[in-house]
Order: structure tokens, then sequence, then C-alpha cells
């Protein structure tokens, strides 16, 4: 008896096929086959919102291989991944091929490993077609939106726009909060830091001023903070009391799919999409030797905590083997999901938890390596022993006048020594404190004001941008890389550094959206749309309801806007630079055309000049002594050429830093990935040297 078995990607088939055997074919879809047109809006929105869907462009063959493997198999299971969009991929495939929608042929992997997939085959089902109708809800609410709103942004604003019910959200957020960093006021304050040294200690320990007579005093000018200073005078500092206690410190929970995204930006600086790549690729299966193809993490999209007892066991067994008894909790860890985490899959987890990554690092991409290696620490550690913290906080005396010190000591490492979460603003911690006792006197090496400014927010990191959209309620977690990559390549949001800024357009677009689509641009009513869109996932909610509710409005404020708007078009101010127009003397600004952003005279038409818009790095060519500019490709791809070419036509993938040679003087590159280093360009010279955290400052 022959089996088809349908998956969605090729390294998927291949490591399933591995596990299957010779009794069954896999093969792979590539992905969804049928879809609604590109070129309309492919819903009957007078006849129930029905969808026409069409089979997507160039997967014509494909689907052809896949209804002749069909016809030839006698049973066909259709194993796409185990969410909402895989299930709508099943039922897809399901009608091209002619299947029986009663037939119990859907059959899901949390896990590519002969575990997951023998239990996978064991427990086969109808296509669930509750998820079908969320993804299809979805899918065609997204179309509405984006085929009504975006003609009318093209109308009025430019040509190109896009506009999307969790884009524009997430467009406003960074707006928003741009618009709250340039109204901002800073105000002036000031601290009085003590450096003291206790007895018999050589090493100094820092102290603030809190107050006089237990209350608190915020300082807000110099002349208040060297009032203070000359009133302490050469007073001793002497301890009035010492507070000892030990603080507990839990391990995070293993990671989700928008926690992952979130710490792999702070933590390996990936953006969202690089780090959904690597996790198919290691849930999919990565050849290793003597194991061959293996899936080595669970199924990536989740906002579930939950862990199988099975993985905890082993998770067990390797902390107890690998670091003692004592490293593991007195019984296993259990994490919440939040209310409406829809829980089918665990949490993102190793597949083998005693597959530590140095074991596999030869088999690995650099971006796999790294990406497992984050996986399986924190899935790791979130099964180990909460620390212990020795915590000491003193009360010192200086005539009068309060100051505070306080620290800690490490009593049990616990978890932390393998893996701790990091934070999108770091907070400075105390070391460890001298010893000292309530009585004794200090000794003053310094005392001193320092003056303060308060800062504004910070801008939206990749991190900090999914962790507000999720707070929020705003889209789902497979939604987060594809909608920043979005906004990037619309021209809304830029990149610096870290930071993600709004454009003019952004800035321009999001009002218009919050004059006459006050609900698009509303997080409370995304969040509500999203909750509508979970309970038709349940059931609690017909599909075709939810959208009829939301079009009726959507439809009378779409109308008005064109009726408040008619003969109105929107300007986007340009932006002006430092660079002065060598022809007439004007400052040069920043405008848009086919082929992305430029600089421009603003007296047009009277003066015509233009020029690309070149970014210095700092560094100089090693060919012509040049500058070296940075640059794009056409694929987007950032690389580094001589600003004399064509005449001169050096260029690199490697960074120019502002480091020189040692030996001749010129610049010195960074190549980056394995093998790290710093190196002279220039013909003959050869010099080079590892990068190392002291020699990266």
């Amino acid at each position: 008896m022959s089996k088809l078995v349908i998956v969605e990607s090729p390294a998927k088939a291949k490591t399933i096929q591995k596990y299957l055997g010779g009794d069954y074919e896999v093969v792979a879809s590539n992905g969804h086959v049928r879809d609604l047109p590109k070129s309309k809006l492919g819903v009957d929105i007078e006849n129930g919102f029905a969808p026409k869907y069409e089979c997507i462009k160039g997967k014509e063959t494909l689907v052809k291989s896949l209804e002749k493997a069909a016809k030839k198999a006698d049973k066909v299971y259709l194993a796409t991944d185990p969410d909402r969009e895989g299930e709508a991929i099943s039922w897809h495939l399901a009608h091209i091929l002619n299947l029986d929608l009663n037939d119990d042929d859907r059959i899901t992997f949390n896990e590519i490993t002969k575990t997951g997939v023998k239990n996978g085959m064991e427990h086969p089902r109808k296509i669930d077609l509750n998820l079908v109708n969320a993804q299809q809800a979805r899918r065609i609410l997204d179309r509405i939106v984006g085929y009504k709103l975006s003609p009318f942004l093209w109308k009025k604003v430019r040509k190109g726009l896009s506009a999307g019910r969790v884009q524009s959200v997430a467009v406003k957020l960074i707006v928003d909060r741009e618009h709250q960093i340039q109204a901002f006021k800073s105000e002036e304050y000031w601290t009085i830091d003590a450096k003291l040294l206790a007895a018999h200690s050589r090493k100094a320990f820092d102290a603030k001023y809190y107050g006089q007579n237990g209350k608190k005093e915020d300082i807000k000018d110099e002349a208040r903070a060297k009032e203070i200073v000359a009133a302490i005078g050469d007073a001793p500092f002497i301890v009035m009391n010492v507070k000892k206690g030990v603080r507990r410190k839990s391990p995070a929970a293993p990671f989700t799919t928008s926690t992952l995204q979130q710490e792999a930006s702070r933590k390996l600086g990936f953006q969202a999409r690089r780090t959904m790549k690597a996790a198919q690729e290691l849930y999919e299966g990565v050849e290793i030797p003597q194991m061959g193809a293996t899936g080595l993490i669970t199924y990536m999209r989740t906002d579930s905590l939950r862990v199988s007892q099975e993985a905890q066991a082993a998770a067990s067994e390797y902390i107890q083997e690998r670091w003692g008894k004592n490293y593991l909790p007195s019984t296993p860890r259990v994490y919440k999901s939040k209310a409406n985490a829809q829980d089918a899959h665990e949490a993102i987890r190793p597949t083998m938890p005693s597959l530590s990554p140095d074991k596999v690092k030869e088999s690995l991409t650099s971006d796999q390596f790294k990406l497992y290696k984050l996986i399986w620490e924190r899935f790791i550690a979130s099964q180990m022993a909460t620390a212990l913290l020795d915590t000491v906080q003193a009360d010192i005396d200086a005539n009068g006048y309060g100051f505070k010190a306080s620290g800690y000591s490490i009593k049990f490492d616990g978890f932390t020594v393998l893996y701790e979460e990091g934070k999108d603003e770091e907070l400075a911690e105390g070391g460890a404190l001298p010893k000292f006792e309530q009585g004794d006197t200090l000794k003053v090496k310094e005392l001193a004001p320092n003056q303060h400014f308060t800062q504004p927010p910070p801008r939206y990191t990749e991190a900090s941008l999914i962790k507000a959209l999720e707070e929020n309620g705003i889209g789902r977690p497979s939604t987060y890389a594809p909608t920043i990559t979005t906004i990037i390549t619309r021209g809304y949001v830029e990149r610096e550094q870290k930071a993600l800024k709004p454009t003019v357009l952004a800035d321009v677009t999001t009002k218009l959206m919050d004059e006459h689509f006050a609900s698009i641009v509303d997080m409370k009513f995304t969040a509500q749309m999203e909750e509508d869109l979970d309970k038709v996932e349940t059931g609690e909610k017909d599909w075709v309801g939810t959208l009829d509710e939301f079009y009726d409005t959507f439809d009378k404020t779409l109308t008005q806007a064109e009726k408040d708007m008619e003969g109105v078009r929107v300007k986007i101010p340009d932006e002006e630079t430092d660079i002065v127009c060598e022809q007439c003397g004007r400052k040069m600004v920043i405008k848009m055309g086919r082929f992305g952003k430029f600089l421009a005279c603003p007296g047009f038409p009277e003066c015509k000049n233009t020029k690309k818009i070149v970014k210095e790095t700092g560094g100089l060519c090693p060919l012509c002594g040049g500058k070296m500019l940075s640059k794009k490709s056409k694929t987007g791809k950032t690389y580094f050429g001589c600003e004399h070419n064509p005449t001169c036509n050096f260029m690199t993938w490697d960074e120019p830093c502002d480091k020189r040679c040692p030996k001749c003087n010129s610049t010195l590159f960074r190549k980056k990935g394995r093998g790290a280093k710093f190196y002279c360009a220039k013909e003959g010279c050869g010099y080079e040297e590892a990068v190392t955290k002291k020699n990266e400052e």
C-alpha cells in the first residue's frame, strides 16, 4: 500500500522521509499553493465574503506533480505546519487533490524527530475547519483593508503606499513615540555620590544621598547640591543601620515566538525575519553525523509556555549529570501561558535536551548555531533551581544627611550558571559590599555633586516594538517579522543602528489615518478584532459574521473619508539637509523617486541640481585614498565602495573602521562571522588581528 505525505518544505520532507521509510513518499508543497489573486480584490463582499482562490503563479507544474502523486497513492496524508496557516494549506491541498474533508488525513508534528513523527502518524484527524476559517477571516480582512485603503493613500499621498490592519498600528506606535521624544522637555537634577571605604578594606563602594530625617529629597539645582556638600563638610560617615536579606531570582520561561524574537534581537542583533529563518531550519531538520537529518527544536510559532513531561525529565537528567542535584528545583517548574495563548504546541525548546550546542556546532551554520544555543540555554535554565543572592542595604549618616548603599553577592548561582535573560535597558546593580556593622565609621574617598538631565523615552527597537505589539494584543507572533519588514520596505520606518525611526512619510500617513480611519489605528479596536478572530478559531464566532461586523463600519468610514478629502492631496514635506547645492547655494532636500531617495535642490525648476545620497564611512580606499562610501546592492545588501567609482573599482562587503593599520596607517576593515578579524586591504601590507571585546570598543 503506497502512502503519500505532503509537507510544506523540501528540508522537512527529507527529514520526515528518513523516519517513515520506503513505504511512504514524502513531498513538499513549498508553502501555499492557492491564494487570493494579486491583481484584484478576489473577495465577493456581497455574497458572504466568498474568496476567489486561484493557483499561485509559478506553481502550476508543482500542483500537477502533486495531483499525479496523489492519484498513484492509496492514501494521502496532509502534514503541513501545525498552525492556522498550515491548516489552511492542507485545506487548499484537499480541494486541489479532491480529498474528502471527512477523512482522517491531517497529521501534525510538533517536532521533527523519530518520536514526534511517530506520534503524529498515530493520531490522524480531520482538517479543523475552525482553524481554516480563522485563517480565511484574517486573510480576507487584511485583503479588504489593504485593497480598499491603499488606493486611497495612492490618490491622497503617494503611489506605492500600503495600509494594513497590523502594520498601520505598528507605524503609529513608532510615530507616537517619536512625537513623545520631540515634545520631551529635559529637566535638570542633581545627585550627591560618595565613594566610601570600610575599615580593613581597600576597595571603595558607592553610596548615594537620600535625604534628611528619613525623608527623600530630590535635588533640582547645583546651588542646593553644593549647599548639602558644604554642610556635610568633614563630618564622619557613620553606619546607622545594616539590613541583610536573601533575594530569590527565578529563571525566565522557555521561549515563545515573541520572546525568542525579542531575545535574539537583544543578544544576537538578529532582525525578526533572520530569527524566524534560522528557527524554521532548526525545526525542519539539519544533517548531523551519525544521526542524519534531525529536527533540533520544536515548532517555532507558538505562544504557549507548556512543556511536555518527557522534555522536563530529559532536562532534569542533563542538569543533574552536568551540575548536580542542587541545581534542580524541588519540583519541576510549570509556566503559565497568557489567557489568550493558543496551547496547541509546546514552548520552543530543543527536541533533545541532552544534545548540547557544542555537540552539533560543526553541523550548523553560524546563525543556526547562535539561535540553537540561545534556545537550548533558555530551556535548560528554565528547568533549573532558583539563584540566591545575599543582599545588604545600609543607611549611613553624615552630619544629619542620609546616604544609602546597597549591594549583593551570589550565595547560590542556580540557573545563572548557564543563562540570564537580556533586558531592553540594562540596569546597573551594585556588587558585593565590604563587611561593616552598625556604628562603624567609614572613610570618605570622594564626595561629589553630579549634574544629570532626564532623558526622553528611547525609540523602539525590533525587540521593544514586538513586546509592545504583544502586550497590546496587536497581531500575532507569526505576523511580527513580516510586519516589520513591510513598514521598512514601504519607507515608513528606517533603521538607525538598532532603533526604528519613522520617516516624514510615516508622520503624514499616520496623521491622515488618525483623522479619517481612527479605528484602523486604534489599539483597543485592533486588539478586539484579534480577540474576535481568535474566537473564530475556537468556534465561538462565525467568520462571515465577524467580517460583516467589521466591513459595515469600515465601508462607511472609507466613503466619508473620500467625500471629506475630495480634491485634496497631502504634500509630504521635504527633509532639509546640511548639504549645500553647489550651483545656487541653497540647502538641498531629500526627495523620494522611483529608485529611492535622492538629493534635490529646493530651487526647482530654476535650479535642477540633483545628486545621489552618499553615506561616508570615515574610512579611506586602500587603492587610491578616496572616501569609502556605504552603498546598497540591488538586493538591498550593504557593501562598501570607493567614491571615485568607476575610475577606482575597489569594493568590499567588509566594513571600513575608524582604526588605522599599525604597519602602514591605512584604514582597517572588519570581517564578520567565523574568523572575525580586522585586516589591512592595502596591497603588500598583510596586517590583521583577531576581533576581541577589547579592540572592538
